[in-house]
């Protein structure tokens, strides 16, 4: 596909994304921006949609490795939107999108269901890796060993939660790249073909207008969701709908997999990470301005999917109480598919592991006294 260089507007979410998204933003396509603060199409026929050919800079590197992806995406959002066409249903492009992230999402079901589990065990061992910081401090490198075999010994990954977050992010730019470019190319067709079939055959909206996209991205309510769909601008950032409710979605989800809080806990660190992660999703509100509403539909979606993920696994977490309140079904409330944890060992093992954890850290034999002897007093005489 032809991948235009990014525009300035696409570099703010990146950087508030994450630094690896800026690795990842290559093959991201931009636009020109518009007069009115979203990115809009040319409104000159665009170059037909074609897959990325391999160069040797890392931009058309990556847009070739991220093409497959691309083109498998694509072919089934708009298999499903021609489906939907055929049977006349509304705002068809929009239910596409929301089949396209629930088939996404159930693919990845078994590696998100290790990331809830790993998050889920990595909280209910807390206060054994707080009985080992009480027990070495001061010497973090026998208390960093000693968290590994517990860790070992407990079947926890600490990497496996962090595998599906850094997925989200070529997901996410995947998914805008195929409705910024997909849905505003007025021929699409060659991302259509596979090994020289054409698996969809699209019947395009603009004959005899070669300036309209190819696709009918006009959904009612929404409006066309291959455009940004702000409905207050306010110092240069745009508010929407959609922005605002998958915020409000993101926040339940971060609450959710949050432990319960602990008023004992006077760790300065913790209190901070806690508020880190009830802030982070209220940051997507700005993307409403710039990013297309069918990025929104999609958030929101996976968003939803995560949540119900959630609650099967661990439960409601520390949603409530809200505001002082608890309803009466998220009373004493247990998981359709509780974590569970391998027991713990008993105490001969632990000691053997804390002493093993001892005798394998040399940070004490690498520092060596000081000798105060004759020559040291004699350094001091002036």
């Amino acid at each position: 596909m032809t991948l235009p260089r990014p525009s300035r507007r696409l570099l703010v979410p990146l950087v508030l994304f994450a630094l690896p998204g800026l690795v990842l933003a290559a093959c991201v396509p931009g636009a020109a921006p518009s007069g009115s603060g979203g990115i809009a199409p040319s409104a000159s026929p665009l170059p037909p949609l074609t897959p990325a050919a391999p160069g040797a800079d890392p931009v058309s590197l990556a847009a070739w490795l991220f093409t497959p992806i691309f083109q498998t995406m694509f072919i089934i959002l708009i298999a499903v939107y021609q489906f939907l066409e055929n049977v006349e249903v509304p705002g068809a492009i929009a239910w596409a999108i929301v089949v396209l992230t629930l088939i996404v999402r159930a693919v990845l079901i078994p590696l998100y269901r290790k990331q809830l589990v790993s998050q889920r065990r990595m909280q209910l061992i807390q206060p054994e890796v707080k009985e080992i910081q009480k027990r070495y401090k001061g010497d973090s490198m026998k208390a960093r060993l000693a968290q590994q075999e517990l860790f070992k010994e407990r079947g926890i990954n600490p990497l496996a939660g962090c595998l599906p977050l850094i997925l989200q992010l070529p997901l996410l730019f995947i998914m805008y790249s195929v409705i910024q470019n997909g849905l505003t190319n007025q021929d699409p067709s060659a991302m259509l073909t596979a090994f020289g079939t054409k698996v969809v055959d699209l019947q395009c909206i603009n004959l005899g207008d070669a300036a309209r996209p190819c696709i009918d991205s006009v959904v009612p309510i929404l409006g066309d969701i291959a455009q940004p769909q702000a409905f207050l601008h306010l110092l240069g950032f745009g508010l929407s709908f959609l922005a605002i409710g998958s915020a409000l979605l993101q926040l339940v989800q971060s609450r959710m997999m949050l432990p319960a809080a602990d008023p004992t806990n006077t760790d300065p660190n913790a209190r901070i990470q806690r508020q880190t992660m009830l802030f982070l999703p209220l940051i997507s509100v700005v993307y409403g301005g710039f990013l297309p509403a069918g990025l929104f539909i999609y958030w929101i979606v996976a968003t939803i999917f995560s949540i119900v993920q959630q609650y099967l696994i661990v439960g409601w977490g520390s949603m409530f109480p809200l505001f002082g309140w608890t309803p009466r079904f998220a009373v004493d409330h247990t998981p359709r598919f509780p974590v569970s944890m391998p027991p713990p060992p008993d105490p001969s093992k632990r000691a053997a592991i804390l002493t093993d954890a001892t005798n394998r850290s040399t940070a004490d034999k690498t520092i060596r006294p000081r000798e105060r002897g004759r020559q040291g007093r004699r350094g001091r005489r002036r």
